[in-house]
């Protein structure tokens, strides 16, 4: 690692559309390994002057294919480079980064570097293309004096834990849920002050992450026989469900709550609203839920309760599964538990 000088960053190269091509049919797709690493070096010839740095591959997908058996490679690339290197770049496809940012949030304690992920919508390759100025930005927030897990996209550097993709097209693909912007890009990078700095503890890494959970959107009428179902079978280790406003759930679904509770599964609530909260004593319906075991999501993106429920289900009891849940470990939940 520099003591001085010009920054040394890692990148770990994960696919993308940053590195795509078009198919004879016009799809895009993944190109081969030595062609997809070419691409990434073309899209901007100069990154050296921002830092020393050298492309680890990881793997060449598209991020609808991401596992969380891939984050686990992820951390453990993070890992065994921890100390050599100053800062780390993600390039990324975007369908499931924001899955990826709360992954690495969660599973790495005492972080004190920056981990950036990058993409782009549209591939290096053409002449519009976003790449060039998202890799760019991520490579210069990777050398600055900050730590943390962040996306940087457009002109936005948003917190790891609390990003969701809001857009399949437009250029600003990510918007912070329930949480103001870790940063924005103009002229130059400004960061928000509250941000954490560099610092020299040593970082532990907690891989594993349970993928057998259900996450179920409430529509008007829908049955929760379907889950039950699930449950009878033991077919799913933990359920999320995306409720309607403050977490409010239709009557029918108390059966559900009991039989999750006989099973020891848990089964957490999230508001459907892309920027809602939960307050499910608000409304008898949500607070007869809350008495049957319902555990409150509080303002946690749908990413980072999903992730969150696979990573406790892997490394927690289940009578710790609700403590963690409502517990913030980098600032993906801003909403004190009473």
């Amino acid at each position: 690692m520099s003591q001085g000088g010009k920054k040394r960053v890692l990148i770990l190269f994960c696919g993308g559309t940053i590195i795509m091509k078009e198919g004879r049919d016009g799809t895009l797709v993944a190109p081969s390994r030595k062609e997809a690493v070419a691409n990434l070096r073309a899209i901007e010839a100069r990154l050296a002057t921002i830092a020393d740095f050298d492309i680890r591959f990881v793997e060449n997908i598209d991020s609808a294919n991401m596992t969380p058996s891939d984050w686990d490679r992820i951390l453990a690339e993070l890992e065994a480079g921890y100390d050599a290197w100053d800062g780390f770049v993600i390039t990324h496809g975007t369908d499931t980064m924001a899955y990826t940012a709360a992954a690495l949030t969660l599973a790495i304690k005492n972080l004190g570097k920056p981990v950036v992920l990058t993409g782009s919508q549209i591939p290096g390759s053409r002449l519009e293309t976003d790449a060039r100025r998202n890799l760019v930005n991520a490579m210069k927030l990777a050398t600055m004096d900050v730590s943390g897990v962040f996306i940087v996209f457009d002109e936005r550097v948003i917190h790891g834990g609390r990003a969701s993709k809001a857009s399949e097209s437009r250029l600003d693909a990510f918007t912070s849920v329930n949480a103001q912007d870790a940063g924005e890009i103009r002229a130059e990078i400004r960061l928000s002050p509250a941000l954490p700095r560099r610092r020299f503890d040593k970082a532990a890494f907690y891989p594993g992450f349970e993928p057998d959970i259900v996450v179920r959107t409430l529509t008007p009428g829908c049955d929760p026989g379907d889950l039950v179902f699930l449950l009878q079978h033991k077919r799913v280790q933990g359920i999320l469900i995306e409720a309607y406003g403050t977490g409010n759930l239709p009557y029918d679904f108390d059966g559900l709550f009991r039989a999750a509770r006989d099973q020891k599964v848990p089964v957490v609530v999230t508001s459907q609203c892309l920027h809602g909260v939960t307050r499910m004593q608000g409304y008898e319906v949500g607070a007869r839920a809350l008495k049957l075991g319902a555990i409150e999501g509080h303002d946690q993106s749908l990413e980072m309760l999903a992730v969150k429920l696979m990573w406790a289900l892997k490394h927690y009891p289940y009578k710790d599964i609700r403590t963690v849940m409502q517990t913030s470990f980098a600032g993906e939940l801003s909403i004190p538990v009473a």
